[in-house]
């Protein structure tokens, strides 16, 4: 069977994999995608960002809707209708979903709809058989749901968040494995339509990879709405019998043992490298099965770039678009800068919501960096208060010498909209003194950033 030639191939249509072909395109000709899924888009449209924050968003209405009498209101009756959610989210993501869909079949691509193995360092088996060459390739395939090594787990039909993303009814009970971003996001959003739930984070705090600050101010929300939550377990045994879910961990001491009907397993994702063939291409994988990749998203092979999940080290869609475009733009041939990490970006849609940019404090501490802080609370602010909102902080830091912003934190309502205005800044490296040039307007919440702003730049002309 004749081999067939491309100059560019991505293996992954999600949106690192479609922003690398398109960048790609612009150089080159002859570019393909190969992607098998049953349905094109990817994960972000699919079965993460876009349906999960329509979710979210109908249960934080629901939610102001049943704290009515907080407001003034009176609000006789206000409950979740789950398979008038599914129809929204459906109906929703179709759209973003057809456009994506129409830009993979466009006659700007070849697109292949089959599993890609390597069999070299330059070309790749489909699973029909056919084998493609190309100059460079783009590995962007994402990342699949982890299932530790804690006793019954693997054997018992436990729900992962696509089966809670799909649902058109109201569980009893729910139990949650986890306290990441997605068990954090979907915990609240099953409680917030009415569902039991009981939450079993191993670590000390859910949201571990955040600030301790941060992780506390949620807990303390969790807690106030009647989310059963264990923090610092070890789980060790899970078991179903009878359409029963029992789930055995240690907690303060003791042997603890949930049961409930339903059981999500939401203790992380990891890479979706295997079966890809990659050792026979010569790429070289981290020990947590990453694409062990430089700067520029180049793997050990010269030929074989990887962006998103696959690659990490972080799995946010808009670092997985950066990567691709980077990517792509060097094996083009053209000049690109390496991604930035001091200027992530990073967003937790719990309510209240939480925001974070830049290095944060154990960062700066950790590099030496001396720094000057200051935060201020969300109950002590106008435009919070008025809309109950009053659980949160923000917080931002500052070079202690020449007061260039570093990062900041912001818990509260509307965290991940608020937080891109210090984003901008960091980003751009302004000082604290250009950023209280701005018109903060009152009363809005935005105007909270004014007052550690103001503090720091206190603390600078002391010096």
């Amino acid at each position: 069977m004749e081999i067939e030639e491309f100059d560019y191939i991505v293996i992954g249509g999600g949106s690192g994999g479609y922003a690398a072909a398109r960048t790609a395109k612009e150089a080159v000709d002859r570019v393909a995608i190969v992607d098998n899924a049953e349905e094109l888009g990817g994960l972000c449209i699919l079965r993460g960002c876009m349906p999960s924050k329509t979710l979210i968003y109908s249960a934080e209405v629901l939610h102001l809707a049943q704290q009515g009498e907080k407001f003034g209101l009176k609000i006789p009756e206000a409950k979740a209708d789950l398979k008038g959610l599914h129809e929204r989210k459906l109906e929703i993501i179709g759209e973003f979903a057809d456009y994506r869909q129409d830009q993979l079949h466009s006659d700007r691509f070849t697109l292949f709809r089959e599993r890609a193995k390597f069999i070299s360092e330059d070309t790749i088996q489909l699973s029909d058989g056919r084998k493609l060459r190309a100059k460079n390739f783009m590995v962007a395939t994402g990342s699949i749901v982890a299932t530790p090594d804690i006793e019954g787990l693997s054997s018992v039909p436990c729900w992962t968040s696509d089966d809670v993303l799909d649902l058109d009814f109201l569980p009893e009970k729910v139990i949650v494995l986890g306290g990441g971003i997605v068990a954090c996001e979907l915990t609240q959003f099953l409680s917030r339509v009415g569902v039991e739930v009981v939450q079993i984070q191993r670590s000390e705090h859910i949201l571990s990879d955040f600030p301790e600050q941060a992780s506390s101010v949620i807990e303390e929300q969790f807690r106030a709405e009647g989310i059963s939550l264990f923090t610092q377990t070890k789980l060790k045994k899970v078991d179903h019998l009878e359409g029963l879910f029992t789930v055995q961990f240690e907690h303060a001491g003791e042997l603890v043992t949930e049961k409930a009907p339903y059981l999500l397993n939401a203790l992380g994702r990891k890479p979706n490298s295997d079966r890809l063939g990659l050792d026979t291409a010569g790429v070289a994988l981290e020990k947590s099965g990453h694409i062990s990749c430089d700067h520029y998203q180049q793997s050990s092979n010269p030929r074989i770039w990887a962006c998103g999940d696959v690659a990490g080290p972080y799995e946010i869609v808009h670092i997985a678009i950066l990567q691709g475009e980077l990517a792509a733009r060097k094996a083009t041939g053209r000049e690109g800068d390496p991604v930035d990490y001091d200027n992530l970006l990073g967003v937790v849609f719990t309510d209240p919501q939480v925001g974070t940019v830049g290095l944060s404090e154990k960062q700066l501490k950790e590099r030496g960096i001396e720094f000057l802080s200051a935060d201020y609370p969300f109950d002590d602010h106008g435009k919070s208060i008025l809309m109950e909102a009053n659980r949160g902080y923000v917080k931002i830091f500052a070079d202690k010498t020449s007061g260039v912003l570093l990062g900041a934190e912001c818990v509260g309502k509307d965290g991940g909209e608020l937080i891109h205005a210090i984003a901008v800044g960091v980003t751009l490296k302004a000082t604290v003194k250009d950023l209280l040039k701005v018109h903060w307007y009152h009363p809005t919440l935005s105007e909270i950033w004014s007052y550690p702003l103001e503090d720091i730049q206190e603390e600078l002309e002391k010096n």
